[in-house]
């Protein structure tokens, strides 16, 4: 069968298999050229259902939460609003924290979709190329006097979420299968994804380190984000954040900003 034979199969194949409303394709029959409704409604079964394992894979925390019989019936939604567009599993589903937020029903936990962000950043984090982080002997050369101009170069891990709920705290509580204390969701907490050497940690930043590590990560010289930290809360304490985010591997390298 000639290239563009496939894609042309491939074009008329493909649109019904997330759609049930949808009939079989003409192109798809059976031997001797009979109708294979059944056989392409068993296919299309099985494909939603790896998507939907897929989505159950990336946020654990996320199905724990809302339980495994509600999970699969929003992910089934998204999966016929949401087809794959790379062939890797582990790509799919980064619109999934969105449709939460617009699931009808999941209004009641308005916390579930940074939730499903910290998952899908923790993944992103799993899957971030490899990188020496930057040694605090390095930044402890540096006089003084030039410690503000300082640039960092980012970890590919290293990423800085901010939510208005206790997401990081219902994260880390429904990850594994330990019982869930109650948690007062309503409290506002930030989390550093990072994955220094091979495994992924998440932690909860303290007052101004979100905007912080958010203004160093998008380049930002140390003096204007500790600048910005300071007008966002009071409480920030420069050495204590700066020496957390070298700690947790979110740099590899800094340079000066200053051209002089």
């Amino acid at each position: 069968m000639p290239p563009e034979a496939d894609l042309s199969f491939a074009a008329s194949f493909a649109p019904a298999l997330l759609d049930p409303a949808r009939s079989t394709p003409e192109v798809v029959t059976g031997p001797n050229g009979k109708a294979a409704g059944r056989r392409y409604d068993v296919y299309r079964n099985n494909v939603t259902v790896s998507l939907i394992d897929a989505l159950a894979a990336i946020y654990p925390a996320v199905q724990r939460i809302t339980g495994t019989d509600f999970f699969r019936a929003m992910a089934r939604f998204h999966v016929r609003s949401n087809p794959p567009t790379s062939p890797l599993l582990f790509e799919y589903g980064r619109d999934f924290p969105e449709f939460i937020a617009r699931y009808e029903h999941a209004q009641a936990m308005p916390w579930l979709p940074d939730v499903a962000r910290i998952e899908r950043a923790w993944l992103d984090a799993y899957h971030a190329a490899d990188a020496s982080p930057l040694s605090p002997a390095r930044l402890s050369a540096v006089t003084p006097d030039r410690l503000a101009d300082l640039v960092f170069t980012p970890h590919p891990a290293a990423y800085c979420l901010r939510s208005d709920y206790a997401a990081v705290t219902i994260f880390a509580a429904n990850r594994d299968d330990a019982p869930v204390m109650r948690i007062d969701a309503s409290t506002p907490e930030h989390a550093l994804i990072t994955r220094p050497e091979f495994e992924v940690t998440v932690r909860r930043l303290p007052p101004g380190g979100a905007v912080f590590a958010s203004s160093l990560i998008s380049g930002r010289p140390l003096g204007e984000a500790a600048a910005s930290a300071l007008e966002a809360s009071s409480q920030f304490d420069i050495a204590a954040n700066i020496a957390g985010l070298i700690e947790a591997g979110a740099f590899t390298s800094f340079a000066s900003g200053d051209p002089t």
